[in-house]
């Protein structure tokens, strides 16, 4: 996904959202790179089996206010 950007942009057109925030002429290639290096990030986690820690980590300042005690 994130090599082939500029054929996404080519079959699936701009997004709106990417060109007003994320640039001007190139906001949408970004955006499908980003979209790209999410998905791939995530594939890490679910391959190695770290969801659930990661998961855990980045609730981690939620539990502990919330009082939820910790394992």
């Amino acid at each position: 996904m994130t090599i082939k950007a500029h054929w996404m942009y080519e079959n699936f057109g701009a997004v709106a959202f990417a060109e007003k925030y994320l640039g001007s002429s190139g906001g949408t290639r970004l955006f499908y790179k980003l979209i790209g290096i999410f998905f791939i990030f995530i594939g890490f986690l679910a391959v190695f089996n770290l969801y659930g820690d990661f998961m855990a980590w980045i609730l981690s300042p939620l539990l502990r206010a919330s009082g939820v005690p910790e394992e």
